[in-house]
């Protein structure tokens, strides 16, 4: 079978398009996401323990300052009670997210929204 250079244009042509479409998609839902965790987040209700070195908890500030999340932030290299909190929660790393006192590891806006949803 022989395509001509017309199907190998309309083939990359849809491609390119369905690739278009689930970045949108994707764009939008982050989006929705932020809003509706910006929306539930109350002072208090999330804090990120950090590290200074912890390039995931870089990220996670970015987004929830991004989607104007009201968190609260604390760093266990410089804050003894930080430390302590942290150690408490047997914590396995950074960020560890305190969620209305729901621990988590590890950023994801899908854990934080369900956290809030669930106690709201």
């Amino acid at each position: 079978m022989n395509a001509g250079p017309r199907s190998i244009a309309l083939l990359v042509t849809l491609v390119l398009a369905v690739s278009a479409g689930m970045q949108w998609w994707g764009r939008a839902g982050e989006q929705s996401r932020g809003e509706r965790l910006a929306a539930l987040a109350q002072p208090g209700d999330i804090r990120m323990l950090s590290s200074e070195t912890c390039v995931f908890c870089t990220a996670a500030r970015r987004w929830m300052t991004e989607h104007r999340v009201r968190f609260e932030e604390c760093f266990i290299e410089r804050d003894a009670q930080c430390k302590a909190l942290y150690d408490a929660t047997l914590a396995r790393g950074t960020p560890t997210l305190i969620v209305r006192g729901q621990v988590q590891l590890g950023f994801n806006a899908n854990n934080i929204l369900a956290a809030l949803e669930a106690r709201g």
